[in-house]
């Protein structure tokens, strides 16, 4: 016999947005607040050419990022020192605590699924977004500019 849950199986669709603390928008997808998922979030994102987040970390969350269409760049460390691109067909993996600042500097779109897992247990499972110590434009505090191209 088994013991009923409340868990089901569901198909979700990418076509309801939120904001996300970092300046994107994102399209709702699997989480906890949707399917009441114990452990994996996964949500599709699509960056407009000139779309850029906040630099920003996640304190408790490892990130995996496989990129659909297009190319974003990326700086990242705890000085947003190091760079990196993402083209369609790649995948990333983005560390808990790595400060990052994600953006789109080509001239098109790009999209990409987004997959986090929750933090360990006894931690907060809802996103635990903290500031990486730049401020929003991910300049270090007295430190270089990021180039806009």
């Amino acid at each position: 016999m088994t013991e009923n849950t409340g868990l089901d199986c569901r198909v979700f669709r990418a076509n309801e947005t939120y904001a996300g603390k970092q300046g994107f928008s994102y399209f709702s997808g699997i989480s906890a607040e949707s399917a009441g998922a114990g452990g994996i979030c996964m949500h599709l994102l699509r960056l407009k050419p000139g779309d850029r987040a906040k630099a920003h970390m996640h304190a408790a969350h490892e990130t995996a990022i496989y990129m659909l269409t297009g190319e974003t760049e990326m700086y990242y460390g705890p000085r947003l020192e190091r760079h990196l691109v993402l083209r369609a067909g790649e995948m990333l993996y983005i560390p808990a605590g790595m400060p990052h600042l994600p953006m789109n500097r080509s001239s098109a779109e790009a999209e990409a699924v987004i997959a986090r897992i929750f933090p360990p247990p006894g931690e907060p499972r809802h996103h635990q977004h903290q500031r990486s110590g730049h401020d929003e434009a991910g300049n270090q505090p007295g430190g270089k500019q990021l180039p806009d191209r």
